[in-house]
């Protein structure tokens, strides 16, 4: 079973998180959502545009499209999850690895309990 990695999981693969290390050579499978905040999160933290185009380069062959089904029950998991505070994007990841037979990878403490959730810190 492939793996769906979340802002998360790119991130700390991105920073080399020695717990991250057995995903190092996984497909990557991803949305633009996700990177979307892994851009953000590069200009945030590091300011660093060069290592944010250098990112969005290695990533942007593993971002899949969403279709309507996905967003549908994407957001009625928002809507059931809203005292957690799941975002928009990690709603719209986690119905689509779960639709798609991949495993959500993530270290969100939100997502701890959700089946088809591999956790990892």
């Amino acid at each position: 079973m492939g793996y769906f990695l979340d802002t998360y999981a790119l991130i700390e693969l991105m920073r080399e998180n020695p717990a991250y290390a057995k995903f190092k050579n996984s497909v990557i499978i991803t949305t633009i959502f996700n990177l979307a905040e892994v851009t953000y999160i590069i200009l945030r933290d590091f300011n660093d545009e060069r290592k944010a185009r250098n990112e969005y380069d290695k990533l942007k062959g593993s971002i899949v499209g969403i279709k309507i089904d996905v967003l549908l029950d994407a957001m009625k998991l928002k809507i059931a999850n809203k005292k957690n505070g799941l975002s928009y994007t990690d709603c719209i990841g986690y119905v689509y690895a779960k639709k798609n037979g991949l495993i959500f990878l993530t270290g969100d403490s939100d997502f701890k309990g959700f089946d088809n959730v591999e956790f990892v810190k």
